[in-house]
């Protein structure tokens, strides 16, 4: 055992060993020497030429502001000069540039290398490219802010539905007036849940639409009939869920079956196995007894909808029949 620590103690104290790591490591690296004036690049290795585009006598002897381009803020290359300045390690987020003027997002780990007696003698960077998962994130940012809006909005047209179809059921206003403050709370809460359910715990799929429905049927479970296996949804499938039934009640209230006294919703869902132990929840939606449907000019409703499931890898087809919206849903548990 002695042997083997005494061999691996050597690997690293070794000048060549330690040279040759750095050179070949795939994460991009750069050196530079604080001692020097204008503190430049004395190192780099060729992961570093590949992400920034630059061959090595381009680079060397070169301070790394050369990176930097328009984009880039003040702020980030403070936080640099921070870092150095207070010899310790920091991760820096700074938009950096390529030789051919593209530029990236660069998660910068800076931090000093010191010698035996502690003095800072090189200056070590090492980059990483985070446009894509920047992108992504922005992305899905921008669909909830879309999604959201997109809630608020149909939450409103909701309501003064549910009202109209509830006063033309109880003449008497204080009657309404209850019914109407039920009706509310229960889509409310139907709304509540899906926002603050918590990833971690497990929602039977017939329980959770039935809730939702409850919520948006103005004559309750009398409009609409749920058949099914028993399937737990948990995390991200279960937000997909929930919000795509809200979709789709949203637009039945508004549009379809639940907007009338005489409609009726279908909802019925299969577990298929697939290669493998992968299995697909399959789901079928299925609107009656509403008024003659039209296929709508706007697609932002189902464009949700259409992305909601798309993003756990499913599919989505649906079928604007004049005798209500047939749609069906897969995706994999």
């Amino acid at each position: 055992m002695d042997v083997v620590r005494s061999r691996v103690r050597w690997d690293l104290d070794n000048d060549k060993a330690i040279a040759a790591a750095v050179r070949h490591a795939r994460i991009p690296l750069c050196i530079s020497d604080p001692n020097l004036p204008d503190n430049p690049i004395v190192f780099a290795n060729a992961a570093f030429m590949e992400l920034t585009g630059y061959c090595e006598s381009e680079v060397i002897g070169r301070n790394c502001r050369f990176l930097q381009g328009p984009e880039t803020t003040p702020e980030s290359v403070q936080a640099v000069r921070d870092a150095i300045e207070s010899c310790r390690v920091e991760t820096v987020q700074i938009i950096n540039y390529r030789a051919d003027g593209t530029r990236f997002d660069n998660a910068l780990q800076i931090g000093p290398i010191l010698d035996d007696d502690g003095n800072v003698v090189f200056i070590f960077g090492s980059q990483l490219d985070v446009t894509e998962k920047r992108r992504q994130e922005e992305q899905a940012r921008a669909l909830a802010n879309e999604e959201l809006i997109h809630r608020l909005r149909n939450i409103v047209n909701v309501m003064s539905v549910v009202i109209k179809m509830s006063a033309r059921e109880e003449p008497d206003s204080k009657t309404l007036g209850a019914l109407v403050t039920q009706r509310l709370q229960a889509l409310s809460d139907a709304h509540f849940r899906a926002i603050t359910q918590p990833v971690d715990v497990g929602v039977n799929l017939g329980e959770l639409a039935e809730g939702i429905l409850a919520a948006y049927a103005p004559k309750g479970p009398m409009q609409f009939d749920l058949q099914g296996p028993q399937v737990a949804l948990k995390g991200h499938l279960l937000s997909c869920m929930s919000l795509g039934l809200h979709e789709f009640a949203t637009n039945s209230v508004k549009h379809g079956a639940l907007g009338a006294e005489t409609g009726r919703i279908a909802l019925n869902w299969t577990v298929e196995a697939g290669e493998g132990d992968a299995r697909h929840l399959v789901l079928h939606w299925a609107e009656s007894g509403g008024p003659k449907v039209v296929k709508p000019e706007r697609r932002s409703g189902s464009k949700i909808v259409n992305d909601l499931f798309v993003a756990v890898g499913g599919a989505i087809t649906l079928d604007w029949a004049e005798t209500g919206l047939q749609a069906r849903v897969s995706f994999p548990l």
